[in-house]
């Protein structure tokens, strides 16, 4: 009787469980991940067969209308960066994904910067082919190579006289993290103020060089009724002059930090000097006679008429600061294209009796004629077997030292060695020639470095990421 009873009450249940299923409708079958995400269909993909059930009027209505592809647009340079080149297997290696690109540098979505990063490199890709070809035919004719090493570690003003104004400082290879630019002067009040400028890279065609740093120091008025400060700022032909940075600043400056540092030295001297102000001091004719608004400018401010100073402005990683006397006074945060790699020159200008300038800590290439391990440094030749992992490292071209010490350490590595990781570095080209042919001669040397078809702006960084997506698949 239980069992008869039990048997009953399952097919009522089915029953019941059928017709609920007549009246609600079928339900759609259930589908895998990868199959949800391919899923467009046209308005007659679907038949019988299909996995899916037919989705409702309104879902086919949209899922059959087509996608619109962006059209490609007339990028200037892109033409010469793929024109036809004399370049042999082994030297095209360092190129494997620069034909895979075109299609996206001439889409109309493209990143806002592409264009003019695909235009400058295709200036200096021109120039590096130039000089590639006078390197072989140097080395054809006579054995020697016209283009000596010109990356030097340091350069100064020390043992020639320090101009008056003007280019100081000629840097051939740009600025990396940690390089640092001295100064040892003496401020001329007669002037009222002077002009410290870092300048960028000039492409052939270009009008003006960018400045990636405009330091004016402007100095206490006639009988101290102004107050000194400092501005920042930075200039380019498209956008002129951006917006400037003041110190002494006011409000949340003092807030801002940049590499943990704060924009602007507070002024922490004001309120001693104002202390002072409030006692009586007979003998000390010249403290009260100073205004208040002005006491703390001039006993805290860095630069003062006719005394000497030794200013250091040093490269960190999100911005320039300058110390001066061993304090640090300012900060500058990078603007966007204005890189410390682009920079090419220091100037002066203005009421400064230059005594020395010494930039040290500049990118220095390797001479790979006289490194010992070359063969073990290179990079393993990738087979045809299967990858466990590709490493893609963004770089910049004259990151020369810091590359140099990834290969040493741990892309040494047995799974980096035996070539079942792969690792490359990813770099755009340079503004500078002589960088990108010191990069050029280190791809053939080492076999890891992927050139990008376009100026390494860190705007474009994403392309990099895309470059990575490439090589991996193909």
């Amino acid at each position: 009787m239980k069992k008869w009873s039990g048997g009953m009450f399952i097919m009522a249940l089915a029953m019941i469980m059928f017709l609920g299923y007549s009246f609600i409708g079928i339900r759609p079958q259930k589908h895998s991940a990868y199959s949800f995400f391919r899923y467009h269909p046209a308005n007659d993909s679907l038949t019988k067969d299909s996995d899916f059930v037919m989705p409702s009027k309104m879902e086919v209505k949209k899922a059959s209308k087509p996608s619109k592809k962006p059209p490609l647009i007339n990028i200037d340079g892109l033409g010469d960066l793929y024109a036809s080149k004399k370049i042999s297997e082994e030297e095209s290696k360092a190129l494997l994904v620069w034909a895979h690109m075109r299609m996206l540098l001439s889409r109309s979505d493209s990143l806002p910067e592409t264009a003019e990063g695909v235009k400058e490199a295709s200036i200096a890709w021109k120039q590096l082919f130039s000089t590639i070809e006078k390197v072989k035919a140097s080395k054809f004719s006579n054995g020697n190579n016209t283009e000596d090493k010109n990356c030097p570690y340091s350069v100064s003003t020390l043992d020639n006289a320090a101009p008056h104004g003007g280019v100081i400082l000629e840097l051939p290879c740009g600025l990396v993290e940690d390089s640092s630019i001295t100064l040892v002067g003496i401020p001329d009040g007669h002037y009222r103020n002077f002009q410290i400028e870092l300048v960028g890279s000039q492409l052939s065609g270009e009008p003006t060089p960018p400045i990636i740093l405009h330091y004016n120091v402007s100095l206490p008025g006639d009988n101290m009724t102004e107050e000194p400060f400092i501005v920042q700022n930075t200039w380019t032909s498209e956008a002129e002059w951006g917006t400037e940075e003041r110190c002494p600043a006011r409000g949340s400056a003092y807030a801002v930090n940049v590499d943990g540092l704060v924009l602007c030295n507070e002024q922490i001297v004001r309120s001693t000097v104002e202390e002072n102000l409030n006692v009586s001091h007979p003998s000390n004719d010249t403290l009260t006679n100073v205004p208040r608004g002005s006491a703390h400018g001039s006993a805290s401010f860095p630069f003062v008429e006719g005394n000497p100073f030794t200013a250091t402005l040093w490269v960190g990683l999100e911005g320039f600061h300058m110390t001066v006397s061993g304090r640090h006074e300012t900060s500058f945060a990078y603007r966007e294209k204005l890189e410390p790699w682009s920079v090419s020159r220091v100037k002066v200008a203005g009421g400064l009796d230059l005594l020395s300038a010494l930039a040290k800590g500049l990118p220095v290439s390797e001479d790979n004629d006289l490194v010992a391990d070359l063969e073990h440094l290179k990079a393993p030749s990738v087979s045809r077997k299967r990858l466990a992992m590709l490493v893609g490292v963004f770089s910049t071209g004259n990151n020369f030292e810091r590359r140099m010490a990834l290969r040493r350490s741990w892309m040494q590595y047995e799974a980096v060695r035996s070539g079942d990781v792969a690792v490359r570095f990813f770099i755009g080209l340079h503004k500078n020639n002589q960088v990108n042919f010191e990069l050029w001669k280190e791809a053939q040397a080492y076999g890891d470095v992927q050139l990008m078809p376009f100026v390494d702006y860190y705007s474009l960084i994403a392309l990099k990421t895309v470059a990575i997506c490439i090589l991996g698949v193909s």
